[in-house]
C-alpha cells in the first residue's frame, strides 16, 4: 500500500509539473490555432487573435489575448460582431473541483459589440452550429430530431455552481451598437466603463459604472444583497440607480425568483424636460403650446410577469400635483386597466397653441374706403377616415377628479370624471362640473366594435352665469344671465363629414334675469333708422326670459321657438342651420307691446315688428332688417285688430320714449338739428352678435 501511494504521488507531481511547464514548450501558435478551430465548431464563424497570447495553467488558468475579434454574419453591415483590444482572464483552477468558481481577474479593454438584424428579419447574434449546418435526411432536419439536452439541476444536482467569487472585474471603453435594416433604428452606446465586486453568491453584489448616449453621460449603479437568489431562486434586496441629465430613476426594493418572478419595490423618477428627453431620445415632440417640462413621479411598485400595479403614487406635470394609482393584468385575451388620478389644477392652456391675436391677419379695405379685418376663409369637414380600432387593444376603468381646470379663458370648478373602454365601447362620465356658478353632468359613448363608428352625447348645465362663461369662453360678451342648457345627439360615420351628416338629436336653453348687450332692440322697433345710428356698448336690451329648443335631423338643425321676454317687447326667432353645409338661415322679430308681464308673459302679445334675418355661410354670416316684411306685417296686425295695435304701440311708444330718451311720448325732436351721418344697420346688427 506504502509504495502505491508513493507511486501516485510521484504520477499527481508529474502532472502538476508538467501542466506548469507545458506552456513554455507548446508554441502559442498552438494555442492560437486550437481556440480558433473551436470557436468555428461551435459557431460557424471565424474567431481570430491577431495580437500577442499567454497562457498559464497553475496554480491560476490566466490567458491574457490582444485583438482579438469574432466574425458577423454574412451579408452585415460591418465584417466584425464582436472585438476586443485586450483581455485578461485568471481563474483560480483548483476550486473548480469543488464546483466553485473564483476569478481573480477579468479584464475587457475597449470591447466592441454589433448586435445586427438584415432585412429578412435574421439576427446576427444566432449561429450556426455543426449540426444545424449539416445536410438534412429525408424525415426532420437532425437537430429537430434530436431530443434537448436537460438543464443541469439546480438542488444539488451534477453541474450546478455552488459558489462564486469575483476579484478585479472591470470593462473599460466599451461599445454596444443596434442595427435594423428593416426598420432603420440604430442605437449605440460608447464609453461603458463598469468595476464589479462579489465576495461570494452568499454576500452583497455591487456594479458601479457608467455610459455615454446621444451625448449624455449616465452613471449606474447596481446592488443585490443575496446573489444567489438571482441564480438558484429565492428572494433578495434589489437597488438601481440611473442619474443623468435628462432623468434620474431610483429602485429600491426586492425580486423574488421563485416559481413566479415577482418585484416589489419604491421607485422614484425624475424628467427636468420630457421634451428635452424626448429630443435625447431620438423622437422629438411637435407639440403645441410650452408644456411638457418638469415631470416626477414616485410610488410603490408591484409586478409580476402578468401583472403591473403602481399605488400611492405622486405625481407632478409642468407645476401641477396629484395622486393616483394604476393597475393592469396581461394575462388575459386584452390587458385590462384601472386606475385613478385626482389632480389640484389642470392647466390645459400649457399643452394648446397660442391664440391668435385679432387684426393681425391682413386687413382689406372696406366700402366707405376704412379699413376691416381680412375676411375668414371658409372650412370643410374633413374626410379621413376614423379608426376605432385602438379601443378594442384593451379594456380600461379611469377615474380623474380635478379641483379646476384652465382652458384658455375658461375656469371650470371642481369637477369628475368617469372613463370606460370595454370591447371596443368608450363610455365617459362626466359625474361633475362646476361651471360659472352652475353645475353640470354630461355622458359620452363612442363606439368602435361595428364597421361604421358612432357616438352618444348628452349633457345639461344649470344655474350658469352666461356673461363671464361666454366672454372666457368666446370673447362674446352680449348675454347676460343666468340659464340652463340641454342637448342629446347622436352620430355615426366613417368619417368627421359623415358623422355630422348624421347628426340627429334634441335641445334647450333658458336664461332669465338677463340682458342683450350692444344694441336696444326696442329702439329699432320704435324707430328702424335713428335705432341703427346709436349702438354704443351702453345700449342694451334686458329680458326676463331667453328660452328656445331645437331639434336636429340628419345635420340640419331647427329652431321655431326661440322666445325673449320684456316687459315692453317681445322677441321671436325661427330658423335653421345646415351643420353639413355650414350655414345658417335665421329670422328674428322682436315686437313693441304695450304689456308689462315678464317671465312667463304672453308670447302672442299685440304690438309692431321689425324682422331681423340672418343668413349665409358660418364664415360670413350677413345679418340685415326685413323692412319690407316689417310693414306687411304691421299692416296685417293693424288690419286685424287696428284699435289694439295702436294702443300698444302708443303705449310702448311713451313708455320707450321715456325710459331710454328721459322724454314723455308727446315730446318731438328739435327742428333743424345737424345733419347726422347716415346710419348702417348692417353693422349696428352685425354688433348684437359680438362681430
Amino acid at each position: 500500500m506504502k509504495k502505491t501511494l508513493i507511486a501516485l504521488a510521484v504520477i499527481l507531481v508529474v502532472i502538476v509539473g508538467g501542466l506548469l511547464v507545458a506552456p513554455v514548450f507548446i508554441p502559442v501558435e498552438a494555442y492560437k490555432g486550437q481556440i480558433e478551430t473551436a470557436a468555428r465548431e461551435a459557431t460557424g464563424r471565424e474567431l481570430k487573435i491577431d495580437g500577442d497570447i499567454s497562457l498559464s495553467l497553475l496554480p491560476r488558468l490566466a490567458i491574457e489575448a490582444e485583438n482579438v475579434s469574432f466574425a458577423n454574419a454574412p451579408g452585415a453591415a460591418e465584417p466584425q460582431m464582436a472585438s476586443i483590444e485586450r483581455l485578461a482572464v485568471q481563474l483560480q483552477v483548483l476550486p473548480l473541483l469543488s464546483r466553485e468558481v473564483k476569478l481573480d481577474r477579468l479584464v475587457l479593454v475597449r470591447p466592441s459589440i454589433l448586435l445586427e438584424v438584415d432585412a429578412q428579419g435574421r439576427p446576427n447574434w444566432v449561429f450556426e452550429t455543426a449540426s444545424a449546418s449539416a445536410p438534412e435526411t429525408t424525415g426532420a432536419p437532425a437537430q429537430e430530431s434530436e431530443a434537448p439536452a436537460e438543464a443541469p439541476s439546480g438542488d444539488g444536482g451534477g453541474t450546478a455552481v455552488a459558489n462564486v467569487a469575483l476579484g478585479e472585474v472591470r470593462l473599460e471603453g466599451g461599445r454596444l451598437a443596434y442595427r435594423d435594416a428593416r426598420s432603420g433604428a440604430a442605437y449605440e452606446v460608447e464609453d461603458v466603463n463598469m468595476d464589479v465586486s462579489l465576495a461570494s453568491l452568499d454576500s452583497p453584489l455591487t456594479a458601479e459604472g457608467g455610459l455615454a448616449w446621444n451625448g449624455k453621460t449616465i452613471s449606474l449603479e447596481l446592488a443585490a444583497d443575496r446573489p444567489r437568489a438571482l441564480l438558484e431562486g429565492g428572494t433578495t434586496s434589489l437597488g438601481l440607480k440611473v442619474e443623468s441629465e435628462p432623468v434620474r430613476l431610483s429602485y429600491e426594493g426586492s425580486l423574488d425568483k421563485g416559481q413566479t418572478l415577482q418585484m416589489a419595490a419604491a421607485v422614484d423618477l425624475e424628467v427636468p424636460s420630457i421634451r428635452e428627453l424626448a429630443a435625447w431620445a431620438g423622437t422629438p415632440l411637435e407639440l403645441a403650446g410650452d408644456g411638457l417640462g418638469p415631470f416626477s413621479i414616485k410610488g410603490k411598485l408591484a409586478a409580476t410577469p402578468t401583472r403591473f400595479a403602481f399605488t400611492e403614487a405622486e405625481i407632478g406635470l409642468d407645476g401641477m400635483a396629484g395622486q393616483g394609482a394604476v393597475t393592469a393584468d396581461v394575462s388575459g385575451a386584452k390587458p385590462q386597466i384601472q386606475g385613478e388620478l385626482n389632480l389640484d389644477v389642470l392647466d390645459v392652456n400649457k399643452y394648446l397653441p397660442p391664440e391668435a391675436e385679432g387684426g393681425e391677419s391682413g386687413s382689406e379695405p372696406d366700402s366707405d374706403g376704412g379699413e376691416t379685418a381680412a375676411k375668414p376663409e371658409p372650412q370643410e369637414w374633413s374626410d379621413e377616415p376614423i379608426d376605432l380600432g385602438g379601443l378594442q387593444a384593451l379594456n380600461l376603468n379611469f377615474d380623474l377628479s380635478v379641483q379646476g381646470i384652465r382652458i384658455r379663458k375658461i375656469v371650470i370648478g371642481e369637477s369628475a370624471l368617469g372613463l370606460a373602454i370595454k370591447d371596443g365601447l368608450l363610455t365617459a362620465n362626466l359625474k361633475q362640473l362646476k361651471l360659472y356658478d352652475g353645475v353640470g353632468r354630461a355622458e359620452l359613448a363612442v363606439d368602435g366594435r361595428g364597421a361604421t363608428p358612432s357616438l352618444r352625447n348628452s349633457f345639461t348645465l344649470t344655474g350658469v352665469n352666461a356673461g363671464p362663461l361666454l366672454t372666457d369662453a368666446a370673447d362674446f360678451d352680449r348675454l347676460e344671465g343666468s340659464g340652463d342648457i340641454e342637448i342629446a345627439v347622436t352620430a355615426a360615420g366613417e368619417s368627421q363629414k359623415a358623422m355630422v351628416q348624421s347628426l340627429d338629436g334634441t335641445g334647450a336653453i333658458k336664461f332669465v334675469d338677463g340682458a342683450i348687450r350692444g344694441i336696444n332692440l326696442a329702439q329699432m322697433v320704435r324707430n328702424v333708422t335713428t335705432a341703427f345710428a346709436d349702438t354704443g356698448e351702453a345700449q342694451k336690451t334686458d329680458f326676463a326670459e331667453l328660452s328656445g329648443s331645437f331639434k336636429i335631423t340628419d345635420g340640419i338643425l331647427r329652431n321655431d321657438d326661440l322666445l325673449l321676454l320684456n316687459p315692453l317687447l317681445r322677441v321671436a326667432g325661427a330658423g335653421s342651420a345646415d351643420l353639413p353645409q355650414r350655414s345658417v338661415d335665421y329670422r328674428v322679430e322682436p315686437k313693441v307691446v304695450g304689456s308689462i308681464e315678464g317671465q312667463g308673459g304672453d308670447a302672442a302679445a299685440k304690438g309692431l315688428a321689425v324682422p331681423v334675418i340672418a343668413e349665409g355661410p358660418w364664415h360670413d354670416i350677413k345679418y340685415r332688417p326685413d323692412l319690407a316684411a316689417a310693414v306687411g306685417g304691421n299692416l296685417e296686425e293693424i288690419t286685424k285688430d287696428p284699435k289694439g295695435a295702436l294702443e300698444g304701440a302708443k303705449d310702448a311708444g311713451k313708455s320707450l320714449l321715456k325710459g331710454l330718451t328721459g322724454q314723455g311720448g308727446d315730446d318731438a325732436p328739435e327742428a333743424g338739428g345737424a345733419q347726422e351721418e347716415e346710419p348702417k344697420p348692417a353693422d349696428a346688427l352685425k354688433k348684437l352678435f359680438g362681430n
